[in-house]
């Protein structure tokens, strides 16, 4: 089975820089052509075209949003909806990972987010074996103190019509989830047999939900065999999630700390370490362009 993949990056405008320097590393340590999807909304889309390439595309949120969702300036924190009550930014960016299989062809998705960055070679087809897609889970790891994993996975059950979670379940949250597009399809599917209505309708009216956690819950509970998909739970990514910035001596220890294994980091955008602070430790600084920008 020969799969197309395509690397999905939503982002925004705060997040730029490090959205340059998953560009950058992307291109420089893909050993294969991949497509890749940049999303972010329409109002970031001028900053973000200087990223644009043949390989890879700047897509507006509101061109893959249905007409009766819409931005509106009087909402900070939300969306607009003609058919629900107002759609918070977090739900929203679900509804974006889960729709963006309706506007690609590539038969698996890969879902990294703007603050993730290569150092090493990457082959998407290490994500495939024996003709079947990673889909990263940790069994065994949510229990109902797990917050707010275990209430998304409330959440997923209820929305998959699924009798009630049985603890300790898997974790599907991580950096570099890969999803099978033909398998998001048929979650859209699914949804609407349960609930009678369009599937966008449905997530809508969820106040928390977890793209991951739902789509993983499909995969394990709904599809089975079916899915295509082997379940793995080693990482390759080097993360750090704290919202605090590191000290250069923190990131100094990061680095010399990241596993052979793994092909790249995360530095949390919430942490606010300016990208500079460790650009060196990913690009030699002889190699650093000029006309990039990172603060």
């Amino acid at each position: 089975m020969n799969n197309s993949f395509a690397i999905i990056t939503p982002s925004y405008a705060p997040d730029f820089t490090r959205c340059q320097l998953l560009c950058e590393t992307l291109d420089e340590y893909s050993v294969c052509a991949v497509k890749h999807y940049v999303i972010v909304d329409q109002k970031d889309f001028k900053l973000f075209a200087s990223l644009q390439r043949q390989h890879r595309q700047i897509i507006t949120v509101e061109s893959i949003l249905p007409w009766w969702i819409k931005k509106a300036s009087f909402l900070n924190n939300g969306w607009l909806s003609f058919k629900s009550l107002p759609i918070r930014n977090w739900i929203i960016q679900q509804i974006v990972k889960l729709s963006i299989a309706q506007y690609i062809t590539e038969d698996v998705l890969i879902f990294v987010d703007s603050d993730v960055a290569f150092v090493r070679s990457f082959n998407v087809q290490d994500f495939i074996k024996n003709n079947q897609v990673r889909l990263y889970s940790q069994p065994n790891q949510i229990t109902p103190a797990t917050q707010p994993l275990s209430k998304w996975h409330e959440v997923s059950h209820k929305l998959l019509g699924l009798p009630d979670i049985v603890y300790p379940t898997s974790n599907y949250l991580g950096n570099f989830i890969t999803w099978r597009r033909e398998n998001v399809l048929a979650l859209h599917e699914y949804l609407e047999k349960v609930h009678s209505k369009n599937w966008i309708e449905v997530i809508a009216n969820s106040w928390q939900l977890s793209e991951y956690i739902l789509y993983g819950t499909f995969v394990e509970s709904i599809l089975k065999q079916q899915s295509q998909h082997y379940y793995d739970s080693q990482m390759v990514c080097h993360d750090y999630w704290q919202t605090i910035p590191m000290s250069q001596i923190e990131i100094e220890n990061f680095f010399n700390s990241c596993p052979d294994k793994y092909f790249a980091i995360m530095i949390s955008a919430k942490s606010q370490t300016p990208v500079s602070n460790y650009l060196s430790y990913i690009i030699p600084q002889d190699n650093i362009n000029s006309d990039w920008c990172f603060a």
